[in-house]
Order: structure tokens, then C-alpha cells, then sequence
């Protein structure tokens, strides 16, 4: 009877799984390939984490963005940056409304749902601070007054990690901010022909068009309530604890993991565990996003960096030491 009574508390994902499902159908109709990318998008969405998408021009990282934003019944803003954006570029500016003698704050792109940052790269330090307080707080704080952004909020900025003239380097407290960074890497050779093939004699000016909303602003809050209430043991928590801990104790890293990253680490992996239908968590779910979580918040040594090490070499080195619990 106890077991029966266990078992009825368990969380019902089938509702989530079906919703996810059609996400990933709709943004199929148009994108070939990129099957990491979408996951962890959508493991983003369900985590209400932001993305840094990365890789050279011409690898679907914009169209992905643009798809997924379809897929979703949500208010969308795409910014641009550029070396000359100002901070109210982005968040907005006070402007005076002379029919009634009064200054009024004009709010920025910044005020929606998902947020698209392409090149977010080329925007000087003084921009790049501007998204601190929005990212994390979902708020804008301009004149001593702070406007709430409307949720769900969630920003996905591209950056091309080849082409470095007139780009500026992300301040580390802004990357931390960001759930997951992905690598898009090239398709290969069949996921090329694929994609030649379906746009071979297509018609339509705009693919982005063929894909439809398929979940709301509501159902999105209420699946994230679902993916915060998954259950997680005491030892994972400890395995996750060991693991950024022992970013700041490795000898190929200068700068470790902060606790932000822990956290990011724990609802990633019970967005995870929801996507494979499971109300608790595995120590898989946390192996499988470790590398996304921890490749930006590290930094390597600079001997380390001049021998041609990656981040992802060391996450490797790392996980192989630990224990993982069982």
C-alpha cells in the first residue's frame, strides 16, 4: 500500500513529452541536422535557462533561434549587435512626452519574450553590461525604477568563434549567465544532401512561416513547475557539488566553476531526466549536460591554452577522476 501511495505522488510527464514532441516536429519541418542543438534548446526552455550558441556563419544557429521562437506561442525580439549599440539600444531610454509635460520611460527589445542576440560579440563592454541585471533578474532598472520583464523570459545569442576582427570578449560574469553554451558544428555529408534535397524546389519565401506555436506562455510555466518538482537524491547533489569543485582545484584551470554553475547543472539535469519521461534524476542526465553547463564557465591555464587544450578536454579529465554514485 505504502509503494502504491508512492507511486500515485509520482509526476505524470506525458503531457510534457507530448508538448516537446510537437516542438521538435514543427522545428523539423524546416531544420535538417542539429540534433544536439535543438535538444538543448528545448532542455533550456523546460530549465528557463539562456543559450550561447556558437559556431561559423552558415550552420542554421540564427534559423534555429528563429525556429524555435515559432514553435512557442511567446513574444519575440531579434537585436543585432553592433560596435556602436548603447545599453538603451537595448533596454530603452526616458524620452519627454511634451502633450503631458512628463518624461516616459520607452521600453526596448529587450521587453519580450525570447530574445534573439545575433553577433553578441561585436557589442563593447559598456552593452554587454547592460544584460547583466535583465538576464539573471528578469528585470530592467532604469531612473531608480525597475520594470519587470513578462515571463518567460529567455535569451539566445549567437557568436562566430572564427571571424574575431571588431569583436569584444564576453565578460565572465555575463557567460555565466548562460545555462548552456553550444557548439554548432559543420552537418555531414547525408544531412547536407538531405537539406539540398527539401529546398531543392521549394516555393516558400520564408520557412520559418511553415512552423506553428504549439505551446503557450501558461503551459511553458506550468511544464518548468513540473521539471522543478523532479526528484533528485542527496548523493547527486554531492556528485554535482564534487564536480564544479573540482574545476577550482584543477591544476589545467585558472578560474573554476562558480555555484551558479551547480544550479545550472542540478535543473538541467531534471529538464533532462523530464525529456526521457523520468520524474527523478539519473547521474547520466548530469554527465550529459556537464559539458555544455561547465565549457564557458571555466578558464584554462594559459600554458594549457598554448598547448592546444580545450575546456572539453579537461571536463573530460575531470568527470573521469570522479565517483559517480550509483
Amino acid at each position: 500500500m505504502q509503494e502504491e501511495a508512492l507511486f500515485q505522488q509520482r509526476t505524470d510527464l506525458q503531457e510534457l513529452q507530448e508538448a516537446v514532441g510537437h516542438i521538435y516536429t514543427e522545428i523539423r519541418k524546416v531544420l535538417v541536422g542539429q540534433d544536439e542543438l535543438i535538444r538543448l534548446l528545448v532542455t533550456a526552455v523546460l530549465a528557463d535557462g539562456h543559450v550561447l550558441i556558437e559556431g561559423v556563419p552558415g550552420v542554421a544557429k540564427t534559423l534555429s533561434a528563429r525556429l524555435l521562437s515559432a514553435s512557442l506561442s511567446v513574444g519575440f525580439s531579434r537585436i543585432q549587435f553592433t560596435p556602436d549599440l548603447m545599453p538603451s539600444d537595448v533596454l530603452g531610454t526616458t524620452v519627454f512626452n511634451p502633450r503631458d509635460a512628463r518624461f516616459e520611460f520607452k521600453r526596448g527589445p529587450i521587453f519580450s519574450n525570447l530574445i534573439l542576440i545575433d553577433e553578441i560579440n561585436r557589442a563593447p563592454a559598456k552593452t554587454q553590461a547592460a544584460l547583466f541585471e535583465v538576464m539573471e533578474e528578469r528585470q530592467v532598472t532604469m531612473d531608480g525604477t525597475t520594470y519587470l520583464l513578462e515571463l518567460p523570459f529567455m535569451v539566445l545569442a549567437t557568436q562566430n568563434p572564427v571571424e574575431q576582427e571588431g569583436t569584444y570578449r564576453l565578460p565572465e560574469a555575463q557567460l555565466d549567465r548562460f545555462l548552456f553554451k553550444v557548439k554548432v558544428p559543420y552537418p555531414g555529408e547525408e544531412e547536407e544532401v538531405h537539406m539540398l534535397t527539401r529546398f531543392n524546389h521549394t516555393d516558400v519565401a520564408d520557412p520559418v512561416s511553415l512552423v506553428r506555436p504549439v505551446l503557450t506562455a501558461a503551459r511553458i510555466a506550468t511544464l518548468r513547475g513540473q521539471v522543478r518538482g523532479l526528484h533528485i537524491e542527496e548523493p547527486l547533489l554531492r556528485f554535482i557539488a564534487r564536480l564544479t569543485q573540482a574545476t577550482r582545484q584543477h591544476h589545467s584551470i585558472y578560474l573554476g566553476a562558480s555555484p551558479r554553475a551547480s544550479l545550472a547543472l542540478m535543473h538541467a539535469a531534471k529538464a533532462t531526466a523530464a525529456l526521457e519521461g523520468r520524474d527523478f534524476v539519473t547521474p547520466e542526465d548530469i554527465l550529459e549536460v556537464a559539458i555544455p553547463v561547465l565549457r564557458h564557465r571555466i578558464l584554462l591555464t594559459p600554458e594549457k591554452e598554448m598547448e592546444g587544450v580545450t575546456e572539453e578536454d579537461v571536463i573530460k579529465q575531470i568527470l573521469q577522476t570522479l565517483e559517480i554514485p550509483r
